[in-house]
C-alpha cells in the first residue's frame, strides 16, 4: 500500500497523469472546504438555539378547547403559571358585555392584556377566554364558581372566580371587583388561535 509521503512523492515526481492530479487536488479541496464550512456553521448554528433565559422562561404552548362545554374550564401550565382556557355559554357573554357598576375596572384600562383583547369580553372571540389564573393581589390561584348565588348577585352573571386567599372576586372576563384586595383584572397572555379550537399561548 502507497503511504501518504511516497503518493505526495508519485505527484511530484510526475508519476502521475495532470488530469489524475487535477481530481485528487480537487477532491482535497473539497474536504478541506467542507470541514472548514462546518466549523463556521456550527457557532452559527449553536446561535438560533434559545438563551438561557429564554429557555428559562419557557416558550409557546398550546391550549385546545375542544371538547369544552359551555361553562368548562381546562388548565394549562406556561411559564410556571396556570393559564386558563374557559369555554362562555351564550349567557355568559350576554352578562359580560352588560355595564356592570360592580366593577374597579371594567374597560380594562390598567389591566395587561394583548391589544385584540381589550373589550367586554377580554377575548379575541367572545366564547373563549384565556387568562393567567393567578391573582394579581399576592399570587393565589383563583376558582371558577359557577352558580353561586351571592356571586351572580354581585356580578350579574352566572358565576366568576373566587381568590379563596383573601376574597377578591372577578367576572368570567376576569375583570376584578371593587373594594377587594386585588389592585387589577387578570393579566391575559398573548395568544392566537391557529385552528379553530387551538391557541399558541407566548
Amino acid at each position: 500500500m502507497t503511504s501518504i509521503s511516497e503518493f505526495i512523492h508519485e505527484i511530484d515526481a510526475g508519476a502521475l497523469s495532470d488530469h489524475r492530479r487535477r481530481r485528487i487536488l480537487l477532491a482535497a479541496t473539497r474536504v478541506i472546504g467542507a470541514v472548514g464550512l462546518s466549523a463556521a456553521a456550527c457557532p452559527f448554528v449553536a446561535s438560533l438555539e434559545p438563551s438561557a433565559r429564554d429557555r428559562a422562561q419557557g416558550g409557546p404552548v398550546t391550549g385546545d378547547f375542544a371538547g369544552l362545554a359551555p361553562g368548562e374550564l381546562r388548565t394549562v401550565a406556561w411559564r410556571g403559571k396556570p393559564v386558563w382556557l374557559l369555554r362562555r355559554s351564550n349567557e355568559m357573554v350576554r352578562a359580560l358585555q352588560e355595564v356592570n357598576p360592580a366593577l374597579a375596572d371594567p374597560l380594562s384600562k390598567r389591566s395587561e392584556q394583548p391589544a385584540s383583547c381589550i373589550n367586554a369580553t377580554r377575548s379575541e372571540r367572545p366564547e373563549y377566554f384565556v387568562a393567567i389564573g393567578v391573582c394579581t393581589h399576592l399570587g393565589c390561584s383563583p376558582t371558577l364558581r359557577l352558580n353561586d348565588e351571592a356571586l351572580s348577585a354581585e356580578l350579574h352573571a352566572p358565576g366568576g372566580f373566587l381568590c379563596p386567599c383573601h376574597g377578591s372576586r372577578f367576572d368570567l372576563a376576569g375583570r376584578v371587583v371593587k373594594n377587594v384586595p386585588a389592585p387589577t383584572n387578570l393579566e391575559v397572555p398573548n395568544y392566537r388561535f391557529i385552528s379553530s379550537t387551538t391557541v399558541r399561548i407566548g
